[in-house]
């Protein structure tokens, strides 16, 4: 017995310390235990591409996708921690060193080294062609599973500013800025951001009153004149901007949209003030300052009394895609991190994986987690589906509905599967130092008030609903996938499911528009968690089909049973033996 001393209990503090090794190993184990490579490690991810794409597509990006998979869970992980680290937060330098103004923000070089291997990639470069957006989001999603990292933002803004462009830039501006947005090299590429936010308005982008006025001496250049309360990627190169144009009315069909360069030609800054750099409560990595304009100089995007519809149909619907993506790739990381933790840490003489309470709460995130990402990716595949033309007026219907559905419900559910994270690792949970875990919990608030709060959306769910019709192709997409079923313990209840809410959005449109509004968020959640439920249930088929694995039909039938039934599990038969398949 070590120096002869006793604890409280009677026992050797020896024995004490060798309790607590074991503890420790216990951490070293499930540290050591973390995938090595994201898309290597996401056997469902891989299945999910492969469905939607094809065997051939498939195995021309598999190779890609591993290489960039592996990057990130080694190298870009251990840098956006750094980087992450509270001394290591983006700085404001207004002068430099002779006074001269630069409005400058400076990163601490781990962020750059991220910023390098993960534009590095070449997930922008891939717009240059129609069609590639899965193939994009796919290296997003994989990007995203280290969180917001500093850069994932700026991807989201940079994608939408190359399809505005895309779609209704003058030839000149293609010319200029195209090559620039498109390019994989970190240190010569061009950052997209948009300054959209102002004070008085926030969601309400109709209540905008910065100022754009043109400049006689060359047609399609303005100056733009006030304050932006939001601009995120303040670094970026370019930015788009909304402005108030004169005499083109009040609301949003007065605001025209800008593109503004950073820095001017002769190589002074633009003429914005940085007043400030956000202390936000998520990404925190990537800087969000407020901005006064002073006379700054754009250039004219599209057609004037078209700035508002351009904004939305290629810039934030983009953005709400890529948010999507995001917080599935945060809920892919959330559960690998609970899993290797139940996996190897110890209570009561087991590891806590055994317990049924943990299995429990295992399961389910996983179900979540598979749900939230087979329908933002159907909608990624679809999207490239119309860019290529092979798909109409149904599917960009359909797309109106679930974009907006898709980005809200898809934040809220991973909300609730990082929560139930943090719980399984109990105290060691809410160490910003132990896990990624409350980094992505805080990320995930600012994700769903990013492009669209949840009231915000719901508000114009129901507005399109009632003047575009666009929920027929939506239920109709949710009932042609549970048809396609073979397995008759969801194809049915789907069907029922997807008649019975048809009728409960009639009844509730009946109503009038603020009165529908309070039964309006139940049911939309409702309708888009059998949404999910569907397009997990026909990956299932598939992957029963071709790879006689059931790992999906029984994710889809859990999902189904707890989300959109709402049954508890002693109503649910198969729920002990399913329960403990998932976890595993």
């Amino acid at each position: 017995m070590k120096n002869g001393r006793l604890n409280q209990n009677g026992d050797s503090a020896e024995q004490d310390r060798s309790e607590a090794d074991l503890g420790r190993e216990s951490l070293a184990a499930w540290k050591e235990s973390q995938p090595d490579n994201f898309f290597a490690y996401d056997l469902g991810f891989q299945r999910s591409l492969e469905f939607l794409w094809g065997r051939d597509t498939y195995k021309q990006h598999a190779g890609r996708l591993f290489r960039f998979g592996s990057l990130l869970a080694s190298t870009v992980d251990g840098l956006v921690e750094e980087a992450s680290r509270d001394q290591n937060q983006p700085r404001l330098e207004r002068y430099d060193p002779i006074g001269e103004r630069i409005e400058r923000v400076i990163y601490h070089p781990a962020h750059h080294d991220a910023g390098r291997m993960i534009f590095d990639s070449g997930m922008m470069s891939v717009f240059a062609e129609p069609g590639n957006n899965l193939l994009a989001l796919a290296m997003f999603y994989l990007s995203a599973q280290n969180g917001e990292a500093g850069h994932n933002c700026s991807l989201a803004c940079t994608a939408g500013m190359i399809k505005v462009l895309q779609a209704v830039g003058s030839d000149k501006l293609k010319r200029r800025y195209l090559p620039h947005l498109l390019d994989s090299n970190y240190d010569t590429l061009y950052q997209g951001a948009q300054f959209l936010t102002e004070i008085q308005g926030g969601s309400d982008v109709g209540a905008n009153a910065m100022l754009a006025k043109p400049l006689e001496i060359e047609k399609g250049l303005w100056l733009l004149s006030g304050e932006k309360w939001f601009c995120s990627n303040i670094s970026a190169d370019l930015a788009l901007v909304t402005a108030r144009v004169a005499d083109q009315g009040s609301g949003t069909r007065g605001l025209g949209l800008f593109l503004m360069p950073r820095g001017l030609e002769n190589g002074q800054p633009n003429a914005i003030r940085i007043n400030r750099l956000k202390e936000k409560l998520g990404t925190r990595g990537l800087a969000t300052a407020e901005v006064e304009f002073q006379g700054a100089l754009a250039h004219q995007l599209g057609p004037l009394d078209q700035g508002f519809k351009n904004l939305m149909t290629f810039v934030i619907n983009t953005s709400r895609v890529y948010n999507a993506l995001a917080v599935c790739g945060a809920a892919r990381r959330v559960y690998i991190t609970a899993k290797t933790f139940a996996q190897n840490r110890r209570a009561f003489g087991q590891a806590i994986i055994h317990y049924p309470l943990v299995q429990d709460t295992l399961a389910n995130m996983r179900a979540d987690s598979s749900a939230i990402l087979a329908g933002s990716l159907h909608i990624v595949n679809l999207v490239d589906k119309l860019e290529l033309g092979d798909a109409g007026n149904q599917a960009r219907d359909f797309l109106r509905l679930a974009i907006n559905l898709n980005k809200y419900r898809s934040a809220i559910l991973t909300r609730e599967i990082i929560a139930q994270g943090i719980e399984l690792l109990g105290g060691n949970g809410t160490i910003e130092s132990f896990s990624i875990l409350p980094r992505l919990l805080r990320d995930n608030f600012v994700y769903e008030n990013w492009e669209g709060t949840h009231n915000v959306l719901l508000a114009q769910v129901q507005r399109d609903i009632r003047r575009y019709q666009i929920s027929e192709p939506f239920l109709l997409a949710i009932e042609s996938m549970f048809l396609g079923i073979e397995e008759e313990s969801l194809r049915v209840p789907g069907l029922e499911e997807q008649a019975k809410t048809k009728n409960e959005l009639t009844e509730v449109l009946a109503m009038d528009e603020l009165t529908a509004a309070i039964f309006f968020r139940p049911l939309m959640n409702r309708i888009t968690d059998l949404y999910y439920a569907a397009c997990l249930a026909a990956e299932g088929e598939w992957e029963l089909r071709e790879k006689k694995d059931r790992t999906k039909l029984r994710l889809a039938k859990l999902f189904f049973d707890k989300r959109v039934l709402g049954r508890e599990p002693k109503d649910i038969p198969y729920y002990d033996d399913q329960v403990s398949r998932l976890c595993h």
